[in-house]
């Protein structure tokens, strides 16, 4: 992105200059004399503005760097590469799995994972978590939407749900009678987290009370407790979920507490989970986050594997789907303009309770709640809006079981890959992984070529001079993602320009970002073929 194409970007927002972003269309321009107005209707229209959620975010951009508005007098989109570098690998988080007697038995050899905020503060979120009283490793990623508050509640309490379905009777038993004598109860997960990652503190006790309910219904249950993971996965995405919509409706005397509630349940998040036990692997996806399986074949050639499919207007399963749920004279309006009930991108969310209850549900709890407006939370009911729910948190559930030649698996917001195909994220993890270096363009050639042509091998030779290779897979991704120009390479001042844009400006440009990539063992998935 040359200096001349930055004015522009930076002239064309001051002046009102409806602008082409990724995949979308968006004027977010507000003249001063207008500010009041907007903010209202934008509340109403979308129900609640962006970070809304009250949470600080570690991952923002650090406002040294970060402009706030298009409207400031003192604009520049210059930065170091040290600079570049500390903004990008600010959210890096790595982990390796353990070494049992010198090999490692686990089919997950590490994870590497990053987070770049659009929004201020960010609204994604991700978990990666161990299981402890049953097998297997889990990585989730969930994109939060009006706010973080949803994704962030999300990202603390979906992950426990799933151990919890798995659980025999016997270990559940011992949990229950553990916490009924007020005893330490056996841990559930070892979680992989950042040093700044952040938590609900206050209403740690509340979550772990319902997780608790749930466990108790669990057991009692008729039948032995311990579904197949496709069911647990399913069952604790939906009583999640349901847990969401009840706590808002409960009476709450703490005023912190019920502001949360209010803040999750009226915000939304999509979410895409990863279940990994030896072979096998599950991934159970809401919404329109992604999993793509990267496979090296036996000819050497890389090829993409999806393993989720995006809920959203622009596939049909998901359009039918919601036809059949809903009369034939709500088949025009359940997506309008790509969006449902002309809305939310989506088409499977947790919390947004305000597309699930009733009009009357809406109204009864937002009247006896006395901080909405504070909260920037408005009942909105679209046009259309005759049979709630239109939207589900029901995952679909992909399994998968291992190859020695299944290498890695990507898991990212929809930030990512709006930027980069499929395809293209393969690529470049397996460049990564192999190490695999572009020789030296030569400027020797047996045919004519244009000056387009020769000026991409020249990028290409600085490009290499002057970038070292990222430690951690994600980042490498994410610079990719904003960075690329027309040749595929990391345009240095096209990546300053992406990361300095003003919060006013970034979301006409690109989404929050996170991504998580595991590795997995092939050694390990080999022997487990020989001793079966």
């Amino acid at each position: 992105m040359s200096r001349t194409v930055s004015s522009w970007i930076l002239s064309s927002a001051r002046s009102s200059v409806v602008l082409q972003g990724k995949g979308r269309l968006y004027s977010i321009y507000i003249p001063n004399r207008n500010k009041i107005k907007w903010k209202l209707v934008f509340s109403k229209t979308r129900l609640y503005p962006a970070g809304s959620c009250s949470l600080d975010n570690p991952f923002s951009l650090k406002k040294a760097f970060r402009h706030t508005s298009t409207e400031e007098e003192h604009f520049s989109f210059q930065l170091s590469p040290s600079q570049i570098n500390d903004i990008l690998r600010a959210g890096e988080l790595s982990h390796k799995t353990r070494d049992l007697n010198g090999k490692n038995a686990n089919s997950v050899l590490r994870f590497e994972s990053n987070q770049l905020a659009s929004n201020s503060p960010i609204e994604d979120r991700r978990s990666a978590a161990t299981c402890l009283q049953t097998k297997g490793m889990m990585f989730g990623v969930f994109d939060g939407h009006a706010g973080s508050a949803c994704a962030q509640a999300v990202s603390e309490r979906l992950l426990h749900y799933i151990a919890v379905s798995l659980m025999s009777r016997q270990t559940l038993e011992e949990i229950e009678l553990a916490v009924e004598c007020m005893k330490p109860a056996l841990p559930i997960l070892q979680w992989h987290k950042h040093p700044n990652d952040v938590e609900y503190q206050e209403i740690t006790s509340q979550y772990f009370a319902n997780l608790r309910v749930y466990w108790q219904h669990l057991l009692d249950l008729d039948t032995e407790p311990g579904f197949s993971l496709e069911e647990a996965m399913i069952c604790a995405f939906k009583r999640l979920d349901s847990d969401i919509s009840l706590e808002v409706q409960a009476p709450q005397e703490n005023e912190l507490m019920r502001n949360i509630a209010l803040q999750v349940a009226f915000s939304g998040a999509t979410a895409c989970v990863a279940h990994v036990d030896g072979v096998h692997l599950h991934v159970a996806n809401t919404g329109d986050c992604r999993a793509v399986l990267g496979v090296h074949e036996e000819d050497g050639t890389w090829s993409t594997l999806p393993l989720t499919r995006d809920h959203n207007a622009y596939d049909e399963f998901e359009i039918r789907r919601l036809k059949r749920e809903h009369p034939r004279s709500e088949e025009k309006t359940l997506f309008v303009n790509d969006r449902l009930l002309g809305i939310l991108m989506p088409s499977r969310a947790f919390g947004d309770v305000q597309l699930k209850w009733s009009k009357e549900l809406q109204h009864s709890v937002l009247e006896n709640s006395c901080d909405v407006e504070a909260l920037n939370i408005y009942q909105y009911v679209p046009p259309n809006y005759h049979t709630p729910p239109y939207l589900t948190a029901e995952p679909e559930v992909t399994y998968h079981k291992l190859r020695s030649k299944d290498k890695f698996l990507v898991i990212a917001s929809d930030g990512l890959w709006e930027m980069l195909s499929n395809e293209k994220v393969v690529k470049l993890v397996a460049g990564h992984l192999t190490e695999l270096k572009v020789q030296k363009p030569q400027l020797a050639f047996e045919k004519p070529v244009n000056l387009g042509y020769m000026h991409s091998l020249l990028l290409k030779r600085k490009n290499r001079g002057n970038a070292s290779l990222d430690q951690n897979i994600a980042t490498h991704l994410i610079r990719h993602a904003i960075g690329s120009n027309e040749y595929g390479e990391v345009d240095q001042e096209k990546l300053a320009a992406m990361l300095t844009l003003p919060e006013d400006l970034a979301r006409m440009y690109r989404d929050d970002i996170t991504v998580t990539v595991v590795y997995f063992n092939s050694e390990t998935i080999e022997n487990y073929y020989d001793n079966n």
